[in-house]
């Protein structure tokens, strides 16, 4: 999957070959709880173990503007996106956008059936790695015409993302060519719940800079 990326101003344009959601991985215990009530609400089973690391198609990962979706009961979930180029990594944006209604027949169904969007925009990872605790994270859906603040917390709340790198294995995916992982995310206030324009921004308030991206959800008719 050929993916073009800015990195301080230069073009880096991979061809990525794997692509991991991490899932459950959360640095509190509390909040791990949360998200499962959370989803358990939406009839989504409690998982195996945590954390949890799912293998989709590498091909999902876009930066488009807009992505098309089954049926009206899919969101996005604002994720801190780790990209792996050989030796190389870099610390991006994205949101694992779920189908909710599959996800609570299957949490591993419902990861892989709709695009991952993402900022086209990445940091290198010796700019942030020594100090990643810094960066925050937040998501706003539409609701009724208005922008609504839907996530929000730090890297803090996340387990460390050294950890997550050696439990899904990135640096051996990389091997054969440019992996990809995204990893956790926050609760969202007010319950999760479908929404098809998803906004979302990583903030490195050190160095004074964001990164930011905006989609829409296109809904396409769910025929029986």
């Amino acid at each position: 999957m050929q993916m073009n990326f800015n990195v301080g101003g230069a073009a880096l344009n991979i061809e990525l070959t794997h692509l991991v959601i991490a899932g459950w991985t959360g640095r509190d215990a509390v909040a791990i709880t949360h998200h499962i009530e959370e989803l358990a609400a939406l009839g989504v089973a409690p998982p195996s173990d945590t954390p949890l690391y799912y293998r989709v198609s590498a091909s999902l990962l876009t930066s488009a503007p807009h992505v098309e979706v089954v049926g009206g009961n899919s969101s996005g979930e604002v994720e801190p996106m780790i990209v792996q180029l050989g030796n190389r990594r870099f610390l991006g944006l994205g949101s694992d956008h779920t189908d909710r209604a599959l996800e609570a027949h299957s949490v591993a169904l419902s990861k892989q059936v709709c695009a991952k969007p993402c900022a086209a925009e990445l940091w290198a990872w010796d700019e942030v790695a020594n100090d990643l605790e810094r960066i925050s994270l937040e998501s706003w859906i539409e609701e009724d015409g208005e922008w609504v603040l839907y996530q929000q917390g730090t890297l803090a709340s996340i387990r460390p993302l050294a950890e997550l790198i050696v439990g899904a294995g990135l640096d051996s995916l990389a091997t054969d060519g440019c992996a990809a992982m995204m990893c956790g995310t926050f609760g969202a206030k007010g319950g999760v719940r479908p929404a098809t324009r998803f906004r979302m921004r990583m903030i490195d308030t050190l160095l004074g800079r964001e990164i930011a991206h905006e989609y829409t959800a296109i809904t396409l008719p769910e025929v029986a």
